[in-house]
């Protein structure tokens, strides 16, 4: 009959960690790492990066709330996307501090987190 071709069974190790690796596949930043790179002085190293070619789309295109995208029009497309407003409306709140987490163990009056503006970043077209 020959040798089996299979590598391995259902007690093998290399698949033990098969539901971690399929949880972090798609993994996106979190909100307080996207408030971060919100500040002023990070918005304008993050837009105008030198060109990478291990990033995608050479690091040229870039969605300061989402991700990186291989040219402008899809990063247009994206802008208009359920995903990307459903970001949007994720950062309109003031993200967690130790200030408040102190507060919530009772070391102090509840104050409601605040209301951040959020937008869309101006596009420009001579990124081509």
């Amino acid at each position: 009959m020959g040798k089996s071709k299979q590598t391995g069974n259902h007690k093998s190790d290399k698949k033990k960690n098969i539901a971690k690796k399929w949880k972090t596949k798609r993994r996106t930043r979190d909100l307080d790492q996207i408030h971060t790179d919100m500040k002023p002085e990070t918005v304008a190293k993050l837009l105008h990066q030198e060109v990478d070619y291990d990033v995608t789309g050479c690091a040229q295109h870039y969605c300061l709330h989402c991700a990186y995208f291989v040219d402008l029009r899809s990063l247009k497309e994206h802008f208009k996307t359920k995903v990307h407003k459903k970001r949007l409306k994720q950062l309109r709140e003031e993200p967690y501090t130790q200030a408040e987490a102190e507060r919530a163990a009772g070391m102090g009056s509840y104050i409601p987190p605040k209301k951040v503006e959020v937008t869309t970043q101006p596009v420009e077209e001579d990124m081509d």
